[in-house]
């Protein structure tokens, strides 16, 4: 037994040990903001993946297949996401360990999201490949851009693998206080990516296939330098052989808190598929107009995204070493950076979002539709802002069942007010954007009313204040 009474981790066998980021003692807002600035820059790199594809589509190509491949990216990307969503389990469970300095339960962690991952990779690969056509005409994709959207889903589904892959190591990177490991190889399979976009889509004109083939070979690019890079820097505890061996009871953990994030992210895109099929409705130009300005939008949602994941990582580990008083200040740190940055986006997605939309169509129509459309984004930025921060706080607590019922309410407003705005206003895209935030609204007021009630009970359950042993350090 360590100091404190606390297990020491077994570093018997030769292992290479890195360094872990110990969020539970010192400053809160310098370590908070250092450990968010790589997630946010690797996840704007990452957001680039789909933006180059349809960036390029859209000089190179017809607006045909800047509506396919918009879609097409919409439904691999929303699997992708419910796949990052359940690989939160492994952050937050990760970082609860670290706080309480169970360094030897690490490995075991790894192992077990290793097995329960890989099974879903390849059950995910099965259902983008056979159920491409039916999905895109169950959001109602135009018939002529169906051909496109459809090699563009089936092409990423044998890549599949590779997304999973890149999820769950950056899960774990995340949940030992590594940020900087994902945006190193998000950025140099970013450039694989664009290269081969411009080769295949702007050379060879292979539209939707062409974007799709990059993608799948820039992810697989990252998956492999990540391995590199960990296996040259090491984890800060021992993983081998015998940290594989299956263990039910551990992937109940895993699952008991991603499960219901998983949920939450399944319902939640699909109200946003289900939005955007009524707006399918409309035709192609529509169509395609909801792609850009979900692009761009994915931009403008990339600082709360990253506070979300940091302040998660954040609150697990002083949630393990019992110091709830530090959580909340990283959460209400989060909130303000947020909203900051909300201040800035929300200007030119409002006032000047013909600026943004050009770059990805050339096509007059398609511009100022996605410019009406980004004005509701750019009114939800501010909402989501703080509620991106709640939800981070909230997973990082383990309290991710609140989290899920957070998602649904906000389904069960925005669908029926896509459809109620679309008889309101017909066409007009700016009223349909607004389902967005009167969701929002309602989330939020959930989430600080369900904080305000369980405050003292946290503080009461997590206020130790425990101090612990240091960290092994190689």
């Amino acid at each position: 037994m360590g100091a404190q009474g606390y297990p020491e981790p077994d570093f018997s066998k030769k292992v290479k040990i890195s360094k872990v980021n110990d969020f539970t003692q010192g400053k809160i807002l310098g370590p908070l903001l250092k450990f968010t600035v790589p997630i946010l820059l690797a996840l704007l790199v990452q957001s680039l993946y789909g933006a180059v594809d349809l960036l390029i589509v859209g000089q190179f190509s017809t607006t045909i297949s800047v509506s396919g491949v918009s879609m097409g990216a919409q439904v691999t990307n929303s699997l992708m996401m419910v796949i990052a969503n359940l690989a939160m389990g492994t952050t937050v469970l990760l970082g609860q360990f670290i706080g309480q300095r169970k360094l030897e339960e690490g490995g075991r962690t790894v192992g077990n999201s290793i097995w329960l991952f890989g099974a879903l990779a390849v059950i995910c690969m099965v259902l983008l490949f056979t159920c491409a056509a039916p999905a895109l005409r169950m959001f109602r994709l135009p018939e002529a851009s169906m051909g496109e959207g459809t090699i563009y889903i089936r092409i990423c589904s044998a890549g599949y693998i590779f997304i999973v892959a890149y999820n769950i190591i950056g899960s774990v990177l995340r949940g030992i206080g590594d940020s900087k490991t994902p945006l190193i190889t998000v950025s140099i399979a970013c450039v694989v990516n664009i290269l081969g976009d411009l080769l295949l889509v702007a050379v060879f004109h292979m539209a939707a296939a062409g974007a799709a083939i990059a993608t799948v070979a820039a992810q697989a690019v990252s998956v492999v330098i990540s391995l590199i890079i960990v296996k040259k820097k090491g984890l800060p505890f021992h993983f081998g052989k015998d940290s594989m061996k299956l263990d039910w009871k551990l992937i109940g953990r895993i699952l008991k808190l991603g499960a219901p994030l998983g949920l939450q992210e399944i319902v939640v895109t699909g109200s946003f598929l289900i939005n955007s099929s009524v707006v399918n409705t409309l035709g192609v130009v529509a169509s395609a107009a909801v792609g850009v300005a979900g692009r761009l939008f994915g931009f403008v949602m990339l600082f709360p995204s990253a506070f979300m994941q940091s302040t998660s990582a954040f609150v697990a580990q002083n949630i393990g070493a019992e110091r709830i008083d530090r959580a909340k200040k990283a959460l209400f740190h989060g909130i303000w950076l947020s909203l900051a940055f909300a201040t800035l986006m929300s200007f030119f997605s409002i006032l000047h979002g013909t600026w943004l939309t050009q770059i990805f169509s050339r096509d007059p129509d398609v511009i100022l539709s996605a410019s009406e459309y980004l004005k509701a984004y750019g009114i939800d930025t501010f909402l989501t802002s703080v509620l991106f921060c709640f939800i981070g706080f909230l997973n990082g607590c383990g309290k991710t069942t609140v989290t899920m019922i957070q998602g649904f309410v906000g389904v069960a407003v925005r669908i029926p007010g896509a459809f109620l705005l679309l008889k309101i206003g017909g066409g007009d895209m700016f009223l349909l954007g607004l389902a967005t935030p009167i969701a929002s609204v309602f989330q939020v007021i959930l989430c600080i009313v369900y904080y305000l009630i369980v405050k003292k009970s946290l503080e009461k359950q997590y206020g130790g204040g425990i101090p612990k042993p240091e960290m092994a350090e190689g």
